[in-house]
């Protein structure tokens, strides 16, 4: 039997190290470009979703 974690954040991706924090990998990005991209990798390698926050920070959920 697999166990897979749902309704999680496995990721947080950020441009502005002063706008997160908690338990979940952080990842810093120097441009929003380079924001997308991590998001997107991230996204593929987890079969996750991302979620823009709208504040320069996403996120990448498993639902």
């Amino acid at each position: 039997m697999e166990i897979t974690p749902t309704n999680q954040i496995l990721a947080v991706i950020t441009t502005n190290r002063d706008r997160v924090g908690g338990s979940a990998p952080i990842f810093y990005a120097d441009s929003h470009e380079e924001l997308e991209q991590i998001s997107i990798y991230l996204a593929r390698i987890f079969m996750a979703a991302i979620h823009d926050l709208g504040n320069g920070v996403y996120i990448i959920v498993k639902h």
